[in-house]
């Protein structure tokens, strides 16, 4: 697993490939590879099956490795985290903005 914080719902920034630089939430996850929402679109051309159907092209988001994306903030800034213990010890994963600790997500 080479990011173990990545989950879906998540808004993640894609470091390489043809859409290097766009941001999107993570719709589902597999052990090595993410869907993001508007990355790595591709057209699929769908046959005619039936009277009632019809023929036509359609967009759909393919899978990307995860080790080409990274975690973002809200504004679509890299953001690296670290893991922070409450005193009544609940874990909770933290990233540092301007000097201040943000929580990104309880664990």
């Amino acid at each position: 697993m080479k990011n173990k914080w990545i989950k879906k719902g998540d808004t993640v920034l894609v470091l390489s490939g043809n859409d290097k630089g766009k941001v999107g939430e993570v719709l589902s996850r597999s052990e090595e590879r993410i869907l993001v929402q508007g990355v790595n679109v591709r057209k699929k051309h769908i046959k005619r099956r039936s009277e009632e159907t019809r023929s036509e092209i359609v967009s759909i988001e393919r899978p990307i490795n995860i080790s080409n994306v990274s975690l973002a903030d809200k504004d679509g800034n890299k953001i690296k985290l670290n893991v922070s213990v409450d005193k009544d010890g609940k874990k909770s994963l933290v990233y540092t903005k301007g000097g201040k600790e943000i929580v990104h997500r309880t664990l």
